[in-house]
């Protein structure tokens, strides 16, 4: 599957450009720009995609930030729960066991980046007043960091004891 995923075209690209290659000359950014770190960005970028037009889609149809904005993170974290299980860190099992492992710390995670991204929407536009769009963009940022590491946590693969060896 991770051959399959980096044999994609975007992924391609985005290993041909310039400053990619550039930058992969420096060994911490040889360790940084992994197949993990770059498709999670990607898939990130997609979840903050979902995430801000759901969000918008909700405002429309006239319903407050709070509800809107609870209503795009259910939207989002179904597609990024998906997206990082089978495409970032490449969790093949969908037996139960395995889904309520996975499923459960991921919807914990979330829930505690859903109160970040909602305390600072709601103080960004309902208190000072700041552009929503915006507002919104810079708490995705923020959510997504978050996120990485708690995803990483969480879908790691377990490692096979050695026998107390290391």
């Amino acid at each position: 599957m991770k051959e399959k995923i980096c044999n994609l075209r975007l992924i391609r690209w985005i290993q041909n450009w310039k400053i990619t290659k550039k930058l992969l000359e420096y060994p911490f950014f040889q360790k940084l720009l992994t197949y993990e770190i770059i498709t999670y960005i990607i898939c990130g970028v997609l979840t903050t995609i979902v995430n801000y037009v759901s969000y918008f889609v909700f405002r429309a149809m006239d319903l407050s930030v709070l509800v809107s904005n609870i209503l795009a993170w259910v939207t989002a974290v179904i597609f990024a729960f998906w997206v990082n299980k089978v495409f970032v860190f490449l969790s093949t099992s969908w037996s139960l066991q395995t889904l309520y492992k996975e499923l459960i710390p991921f919807l914990t995670a979330r829930a505690l980046s859903l109160a970040f991204d909602t305390g600072f929407m709601v103080v960004a536009v309902d208190v000072c007043h700041f552009h929503e769009g915006i507002s919104k963009l810079a708490s995705n940022v923020f959510v997504m960091i978050m996120n990485y590491f708690a995803s990483k946590l969480i879908f790691k693969p377990k490692k096979e004891s050695t026998g107390g060896k290391a």
